[in-house]
């Protein structure tokens, strides 16, 4: 190849990864930052506080430049024996962190949590524009909504929300963020229950939604002891969540943060899963969060979107 023809390449595959932008990137945060990653750990600013989180994705080590590293205001470190617990202890019961109009609390839980995920916030912008511009009511429906970042989102843009998740002190968590975000009087229903069970019964009452979320865990049980491990229940699930799409639906978001599935693999089963009858563009790519120490990228799971056709 000549000089020539080589940088024309080279500058095509820069064109291409600029249009293609092969990852979705969370980079609007003000009152969070990560700040650096090394040694199966992270770096981050919570607002006016600074912690130390494990992140097994951090398989390399830096130089640990920041003093930071030394002064954070609390470090969670992992036990021997499984779990682990919040060290070096200087934080508050609870403070807020705001991203754009929204507002959450944010509070040292156990499994390192804080209660929200930062990188999700490039999934919220996302679903806000389509919301906010479909011209019509639009219901949503959240699946496995932890603490409600999606449900604020969604409410904010003008949604009624339907929120579930089987955990009663995430969904207390949840109407909490949202009446911080100024949205006590939203069409938000909360829903304490058994995501199957539920869809079950709102596929017997003929409910549907013009919009589903899912944040399934990787690991976990049903009230009954069954197992839940997502490589071997995803597909059948999201069989089962499809139904509950309304005649002109607006999209569909799923996430994952489990390692063995890429984004390629979630893409394919919610292609193999979404109606016929339905027709639209399906996108899948991993999150990301920016690391200010050496201007890269974080990857933080993955999701896919399916947005319809109106």
């Amino acid at each position: 190849m000549t000089s020539g023809a080589y940088a024309k390449a080279t500058n095509l595959r820069t064109e291409n990864n600029e249009r293609t932008k092969p990852m979705w990137i969370s980079d609007k945060w003000t009152d969070y930052e990560l700040l650096d990653t090394s040694d199966g750990q992270r770096l981050e600013r919570w607002g006016d506080y600074t912690l130390v989180r494990p992140d097994p994705q951090v398989i390399w080590q830096s130089e640990k430049k920041s003093p930071l590293w030394r002064r954070a205001d609390a470090v969670y470190r992992r036990s021997e024996s499984g779990g682990g617990a919040w060290t070096e202890h200087r934080l508050p019961d609870r403070w807020t962190v705001s991203y754009g109009r929204l507002t959450f609390a944010v509070r040292p839980m156990g499994f390192k949590h804080t209660g929200l995920f930062p990188e999700q916030a490039v999934n919220w912008d996302w679903m806000s524009e389509l919301i906010a511009g479909a011209g019509r009511a639009v219901k949503v429906l959240n699946l496995f909504a932890y603490t409600g970042g999606a449900t604020v989102a969604a409410a904010a843009a003008g949604a009624a929300v339907c929120h579930v998740d089987a955990a009663r002190g995430m969904v207390a968590q949840a109407k909490e963020n949202a009446a911080l975000s100024g949205l006590t009087e939203a069409p938000i229903r909360y829903m304490v229950d058994d995501c199957r069970k539920f869809i079950e019964r709102e596929l017997r009452r003929g409910n549907r939604y013009d919009a589903i979320i899912m944040d399934p865990p990787s690991y976990g049980r049903g009230p009954g002891g069954e197992v839940w491990k997502l490589e071997e229940s995803l597909d059948g699930f999201l069989a089962l969540a499809v139904q509950l799409l309304s005649e002109r639906p607006l999209f569909f978001l799923l996430n994952a943060y489990t390692a063995g599935l890429s984004p390629s693999t979630m893409k394919y089963v919610m292609l193999q899963r979404i109606p016929k009858k339905h027709k639209g563009k399906c996108e899948a790519e991993e999150l990301g969060l920016p690391v200010k120490e050496s201007g890269l990228v974080l990857p933080c799971g993955s999701s896919v979107r399916y947005t319809f056709d109106v």
